[in-house]
C-alpha cells in the first residue's frame, strides 16, 4: 500500500463507519453531518501529496482553503448553524491559511506573504467586529482617529532640520525662503 493513500484512506472508513452507525441507531449522527468530508479529505489529500512528496508546494494553497471550509461547514453543522452569522470570515481565512502555508514551504516569495497577511489581518478584524460587536462601536472609531492623527503627523516635520534633511535635493535658497528663515532672524 502506498504511504501517501494511508491516511486518506482511513479518513474516508472512518466517515463510513460513522454514517453506518447513525443509520443503525447507534450514534446520533445522521448522514447529512458528513457532507463536510467532501471538502476536508481533498483537502487532506492535497496536504498530505505535498508533506509526504515535498514536491509541488502549490497543492498546499487548495488544500488549506479546502480543509478549513471543510472543518467550519462541519463546525456549523454540529452547532446548528447558530454561529455562521459571525464566523462567516473564515471564508476570507481559508485562502489566507493556504497562502501562508504556500509562503511557509515554497519559495518564500514576498507577495504571496503579503497577501496572505492582508486576507488574515481583514478576517481577524472582520471577526473581532461580528464576534464582539462593541468592536464596531467603539475600537473602530478610535483606530479611525489614531489613523488619522498618523497620517497628519507624517506630514509635518517637527523641526527644521528634519526638514532640511528630509529635503536634501532642494537648493538652500529655496529652503530659507519657504521656511521664512531671514524674518526670525
Amino acid at each position: 500500500m502506498k504511504r501517501n493513500n494511508f491516511i486518506p484512506g482511513l479518513l474516508l472508513i472512518g466517515a463510513g463507519i460513522l454514517m453506518f452507525a447513525g443509520k443503525l441507531g447507534v450514534l446520533d449522527i445522521g448522514v447529512g453531518v458528513f457532507w463536510p468530508m467532501f471538502l476536508i479529505v481533498p483537502g487532506l489529500i492535497f496536504e498530505f501529496s505535498f508533506f509526504t512528496t515535498g514536491q509541488n508546494p502549490g497543492s498546499l494553497v487548495p488544500g488549506g482553503i479546502l480543509t478549513v471550509y471543510g472543518l467550519f461547514f462541519f463546525f456549523n453543522i454540529l452547532t446548528k448553524w447558530t454561529f455562521m452569522d459571525s464566523l462567516w470570515p473564515v471564508f476570507i481565512l481559508g485562502p489566507a491559511i493556504g497562502l501562508l502555508q504556500l509562503y511557509l514551504f515554497g519559495n518564500r516569495a514576498r507577495g504571496v506573504l503579503i497577501a496572505a497577511s492582508i486576507l488574515g489581518i481583514i478576517s481577524t478584524v472582520m471577526l473581532s467586529f461580528t464576534l464582539f460587536g462593541f468592536a464596531v462601536d467603539y475600537i473602530a472609531p478610535v483606530l479611525l482617529i489614531l489613523l488619522g492623527i498618523l497620517i497628519l503627523s507624517k506630514g509635518k516635520c517637527s523641526d527644521q532640520s528634519g526638514c532640511r534633511n528630509a529635503h536634501k535635493n532642494l537648493p538652500e535658497e529655496d529652503l530659507d525662503s519657504y521656511y521664512d528663515m531671514d524674518d526670525e532672524s
